[in-house]
């Protein structure tokens, strides 16, 4: 229930600022708007406001909206109101009505993260964990807990903000000038080159292709929740209890003590444990459990967790007004600038059509989101909306760049483009937008069978 309101809400809000922009630049054109939707097929609520000529309706199917303005293409238009008719309005007017439903967006993200850097945006501290061996990380010399202070010069107050920079850096083949610092305050620079990346590694986990993962603190084998009669109880084992010892073997950390588990599915084994000071000898036979078509095994124990170590690991980022400003500015911009070069690397075949989300994936991600607090629901908003206005400024018939490209030929050439044109695009259009949306709805299926 939580992700179909976030869903709702979330599409709702995008597809009203989206509208209105067409909406108000069409009203200071002086364009007559017949009508203001949101939604498609069947109206569900109708309202015309007393001296309004504008019908508000809210329709069956939330996924999208449109706003239908005089104009003869769509009908007989009454003498008198001809010169309200939106094709009978100079090119430059109808551009600006067309362009103005993606750049609501666009301003309505902007909005969106000044409200976020003004109140702070929860994030983890941009520390360095293990450096994956023989990665470009590595290479490079960047080690483990050293502070990532800044890339190219442009500052890295989080972990989040790490991997826009290197995703855009990526994309472009451009090496990172890091700047770092360790932990005894020492300030140094090194290069990470991203040759041995390409846009095709963008499908996985790119991150980790580079070596670097962001810092957590050791989590050590010391039980803090046992599974009602579960192996590890039938065994003797009790909440704090401390593992040092797993077939003869030094547990030092959690992860240890999980492989030594996994690796004895149906096997007895043997292990030490440090109970209130004192050491005692237990034994166990993990039950046998397939994940992942691999057998391993299980005792039903969970680790202590320090959540002030965790919690030590976070951070608030936040600015004064004018410098939230900017920064949301910055945000959007090169937020929107990734995404073109994403589309334009699956455009070219570099990057995968996995990429691409349907309206699925993105519930899930509003119903992730708004669990996790305003914050992070209202970051996934902003998000969301530079991804509509980027996609509608796209020269695909059908979409408000496709339009925006004949009103531009007509701009040039001074005369409309002919009727036949018009229709060809506009078939051209369908069918390129249903063979993403099936692409969309494809990886969507997908991702919830494979996880």
């Amino acid at each position: 229930m939580t992700t179909l309101i976030a869903f709702i809400v979330a599409i709702a809000i995008l597809v009203v600022f989206h509208e209105l922009g067409h909406y108000v630049v069409a009203r200071l054109c002086d364009v007559k708007v017949l009508k203001f939707s949101i939604g498609f097929g069947n109206a569900l609520y109708t309202k015309r406001f007393s001296n309004s000529e504008t019908e508000w309706v809210i329709s069956a199917i939330p996924l999208g909206g449109y706003v239908k303005m005089l104009d003869e293409n769509e009908g007989e238009v009454a003498a008198h109101e001809l010169p309200r008719a939106f094709n009978r309005k100079p090119v430059w007017q109808r551009m600006a009505i067309v362009v103005a439903g993606p750049i609501a967006n666009l301003l309505l993200a902007v909005v969106l993260y000044f409200m976020l850097f003004i109140h702070g945006v929860p994030g983890l501290k941009p520390v360095l964990g293990e450096i994956v061996p023989n990665s470009p990380a590595a290479v490079a010399g960047l080690q483990s807990k050293q502070t990532i202070v800044s890339i190219n010069g442009q500052p890295t107050p989080s972990w989040q903000e790490i991997r826009w920079i290197l995703l855009d850096l990526v994309l472009q083949q451009k090496a990172a000038n890091v700047e770092l610092l360790d932990v005894q305050g020492e300030r140094s620079f090194r290069v990470l080159e991203m040759s041995s990346l390409k846009a095709a590694d963008l499908d996985g986990d790119f991150m980790q292709k580079l070596g670097l993962q962001p810092f957590q603190p050791p989590i050590y084998p010391v039980i803090g929740k046992l599974v009602e009669g579960g192996v590890a109880q039938r065994a003797g084992l009790q909440v704090n209890d401390r593992v040092l010892l797993a077939d003869g073997q030094k547990v030092p950390l959690w992860d240890d003590w999980v492989n030594a588990v996994r690796s004895h599915p149906g096997k007895p084994l043997d292990i030490e444990i440090e109970r209130a000071g004192a050491v005692l000898k237990l034994s166990l036979t993990p039950e046998v459990i397939v994940e992942g078509g691999k057998t391993i095994g299980r005792i039903g124990a969970a680790a202590f967790i320090d959540k002030t170590a965790f919690e030590a690991m976070l951070t608030q980022v936040s600015y004064p007004p004018l410098a939230a400003l900017q920064e949301a500015l910055r945000k959007t911009w090169e937020t929107a600038i990734v995404s073109l070069k994403m589309m334009g690397k699956m455009v070219e075949g570099e990057v995968s059509l996995k990429n691409l989300s349907g309206p699925i994936t993105i519930a899930d991600y509003a119903g992730q989101s708004a669990q996790l607090g305003a914050g992070a629901y209202i970051s996934f908003l902003a998000l969301i909306s530079i991804s509509l206005g980027v996609l509608n400024l796209l020269p695909i018939p059908l979409l408000d760049g496709g339009h925006l490209l004949y009103y531009s030929v007509e701009l040039v050439k001074g005369s409309p483009v002919s009727e036949s044109l018009w229709e060809a695009g506009q078939k051209v259009g369908i069918a390129l937008l249903v063979t993403m949306m099936a692409f969309a709805l494809y990886n969507d299926i997908s991702r919830l069978i494979l996880g």
